[in-house]
């Protein structure tokens, strides 16, 4: 497995879900990583779609398809990401490639 998700998971950003032939097979472990990890994420989700334009964005355009958790769980999780390439990296937040948008 990539350690972009190993993280991502860790830090429960995405679902536990185990799909075969596009079909629910069930859930697993839903409490494995840290807590504190995925609650960071989501206060930097709220403070992110208060603060920034992009993270608005992004939030608004996912609050419609779905609803106001899952869109701030989405948000959290591509904070998560960004926050991975940040460390291993060692560059600043980069809110274009964060956000970017096909340009």
């Amino acid at each position: 497995m990539h350690e972009l998700c190993k993280f991502a998971s860790y830090a429960r950003c995405v679902n536990s879900a185990h799909y075969s032939n596009g079909k629910k097979k069930g859930e697993g472990n839903t409490k494995n990583g840290n807590a504190y990890l995925v609650w960071a994420f989501v206060e930097a989700a709220n403070f992110a779609r208060r603060f920034n334009e992009e993270s608005k964005r992004f939030f608004d355009k996912k609050k419609a398809k779905t609803n106001n958790v899952i869109a701030t769980k989405a948000l959290a999780h591509k904070l998560a990401r960004a926050s991975y390439h940040m460390l291993k990296e060692k560059q600043p937040f980069d809110v274009n490639r964060c956000f970017a948008r096909g340009e």
